[in-house]
């Protein structure tokens, strides 16, 4: 470390890991994910459900992933109709490199999220949860979190180098524990454009919860969708930015 003063010292830090995804669904590479290694179950099924690959959970017949923990293949039921279409696109506000190469064009968009009752204690909760938590990130200072709460109680939290991802394993993690997506709070530590909000919209969780700050477009979208967005969220205070209180 170089200080100011012209002090320089040795000393030993640990560093996040960046970890490459190959996700297959019935043998098409559909995805590169560019993560950290853990939770990689989650991230795959939260991925196809939130780039509207899969609609559930249920679709799916069964999900591998190899030993190195570098391909996911996942194979869907019979009857599931899915109609892959090429398409190269990298997440527009994802720092990772994540990249999308095909989509399903048989699965419509989804509409206006129902109204939804949620209590500020809740979100404070989620917002001291948050606080004691992020224990990779208070060593790496490398990481995003996401966190899942269910009538005020958090039942799951990750961590990942990017935000996607992290939201993505939440996602993923409720759809593994038949949580219902309409009972759901995500709290991010990461800011909110719009890619964000459309992948909790894409599943029908209607309440999304940052520590950071919305982008113009995100608060419009959720404003159309119904979506609730709640963000500078702290342990004593937080912003509504659509939604009732």
């Amino acid at each position: 470390m170089v200080r100011n003063d012209g002090t320089i010292t040795t000393q030993s830090e640990e560093i996040v890991c960046e970890h490459f995804l190959d996700v297959y669904v019935n043998e098409q590479l559909v995805a590169l994910l560019v993560c950290t290694p853990e939770y990689l179950k989650e991230l795959v099924i939260g991925r196809l459900l939130t780039e509207r690959i899969i609609e559930h959970i249920e679709d799916i017949e069964q999900i591998y992933i190899c030993e190195e923990k570098r391909k996911a293949k996942v194979f869907l039921k019979e009857q599931i109709q899915v109609n892959l279409e090429p398409t190269l696109k990298a997440e527009p506000t994802c720092c990772t490199g994540n990249q999308i190469y095909l989509r399903n064009t048989a699965i419509a968009e989804s509409g206006t999220l129902p109204k939804t009752q949620w209590k500020k204690e809740w979100i404070f909760a989620l917002a001291g949860d948050f606080a004691r938590g992020t224990l990779l990130h208070k060593k790496t200072k490398g990481t995003h979190s996401c966190y899942l709460s269910v009538a005020g109680e958090t039942v799951f939290a990750v961590e990942d180098i990017g935000r996607h991802n992290a939201l993505d394993k939440v996602i993923g993690y409720a759809a593994l524990h038949h949580i219902a997506f309409e009972k759901c709070i995500v709290f991010t530590s990461g800011r909110v454009p719009t890619d964000m909000v459309m992948k909790v919209i894409a599943v029908g969780i209607p309440v999304l919860v940052s520590k950071a700050v919305p982008t113009d477009a995100a608060i419009e979208l959720a404003q159309l969708r119904g979506l609730t967005l709640i963000c500078r969220a702290w342990e004593d205070s937080f912003e509504i930015y659509t939604g009732d209180c």
